[in-house]
């Protein structure tokens, strides 16, 4: 069953647009189920995790590049960079677009040579696990978000109301489209195969990872620090091992597609903001199983509760700009008294903040320190507390609490 993506549109786009396009994400985003949808009859199709054509590919290049006929999906490009030179002199000879479609697990792997080889010449895309607007087969009506008045009252249209639980049971399942592909698929047994298939395939190359353990700990740690501030130091205490060792792996599970960092706004304005970033897992089902929540009803009424649903809204928040082929400019604000807003939106110079709430009542007080952006001097926009509330509720003039049912 295929389900209509978001990305369809900008993959259009952009793979018209340039002579490659490398669509990179985790393993089992749907990269490839995507880009084989779109593709028209003539383009072939060449997988690099065929061990013998991988061979080929980092042996004899050359070779590889005169055995497939134009235009050519490859996929899983970065098991074989040498490849990206002669992808290059194609591309310089016959500056067509569209010739090359790439897709790529490790952006770890692929930037550097991507930027060195195909500079001017490539669109580069990152595709997360399926939208809540994808599951409900909305895919092609999603748009990007903004707290506006306008732009939230249009998603009315397309929203559908769901109660708690249902909320809880769509986070702990999580986004990868293999999960809806059967009614009564196995999610545990799905995430135990990821972690095992992700530690043995992808990791171990990148990080030379000796001891599994260690990693699968710092895996762990990670986890159960989603929405919360960056801690390496407690992260490698808790995976018993070198800090040098938690800011590789991190950067690895970043350019991975495993987890995101939220960076903090500043601004020489004001001295008083603090600069380390915030973590949030990707998926939180994966984010779930790692931290051994066994139903929805467990993770409802659990320590994780509201960090998990944080998590959940930041991400689906990033779907509909990156699904839309726009880079998210997703910020938080957070001063040296503690006083925090979830994020910021930053359009057109104009901040719109929203504050995320596990509540069915909000109130003004959950927006106290929207005030505090007076003193950035940017404009300020409409903002909105995104809870747990069944229908639109104005709190101010320009605040509204937006029920988490129209993301």
């Amino acid at each position: 069953m295929y389900i209509t993506r978001t990305f369809e549109q900008s993959i259009q786009s952009s793979g018209f647009q340039f002579p490659v396009l490398l669509l990179t994400g985790a393993r089992q985003v749907g990269k490839t189920t995507l880009l084989r949808h779109l593709s028209e009859a003539e383009r072939t199709y060449v997988s690099l995790d065929d061990p013998l054509v991988l061979r080929l590919a980092k042996e004899d290049p050359a070779l590889f590049m005169q055995r497939y006929q134009l235009p050519i999906l490859i996929d899983e490009i970065q098991y074989a960079p040498e490849l990206l030179p002669y992808v290059k002199m194609s591309v310089d000879k016959n500056p067509q677009p569209g010739m090359f479609w790439l897709t790529g697990s490790q952006q770890f792997h692929l930037m550097k040579g991507v930027s060195e080889s195909l500079a001017g010449r490539v669109g580069i895309l990152q595709l997360l696990g399926l939208s809540r607007m994808e599951i409900m087969n909305l895919g092609k009506e999603s748009q990007v978000f903004l707290p506006t008045f306008e732009s939230v009252r249009r998603r009315f249209s397309w929203g559908d109301t769901f109660n708690l639980m249902e909320l809880y049971r769509l986070i702990w399942k999580g986004a990868f489209p293999a999960l809806f592909a059967y009614e009564n698929f196995n999610r545990d047994l799905f995430y135990s195969s990821y972690v095992q298939t992700y530690l043995q395939r992808d990791i171990r190359d990148l990080a030379r990872v000796g001891d599994q353990m260690s990693f699968l700990r710092f895996l762990r740690a990670a986890a159960a620090r989603t929405g919360q501030l960056l801690n390496m130091a407690d992260m490698a205490r808790d995976a018993d091992i070198a800090p040098n060792t938690a800011k590789s792996w991190l950067s690895i599970l970043q350019a991975s597609g495993i987890v995101y960092l939220l960076e903090p706004y500043h601004t020489n304005v004001t001295k008083r903001l603090v600069k380390t970033p915030k973590l949030y897992f990707l998926d939180t089902g994966l984010c779930a199983y790692l931290t051994e929540w066994s139903s929805p009803e467990n993770l409802e009424v659990g320590a994780m509760s509201g960090a998990i649903l944080e998590t959940w809204i930041i991400i689906e928040l990033l779907k509909s700009y990156w699904h839309s082929g726009r880079r998210a400019p997703f910020y938080y604000y957070r001063d040296k008294d503690k006083k925090e807003i979830d994020l910021l939106i930053i359009q057109d110079g104009t901040i719109y903040p929203i504050e995320l709430k596990k509540t069915a009542s909000p109130s003004k007080h959950d927006i106290r320190h929207f005030r505090l952006l007076d003193r950035l001097k940017h404009p300020v926009g409409q903002g909105g507390v995104i809870c747990l509330i069944e229908r639109l509720l104005p709190l101010t003039e320009s605040v509204q609490a937006i029920p988490v049912s129209l993301l």
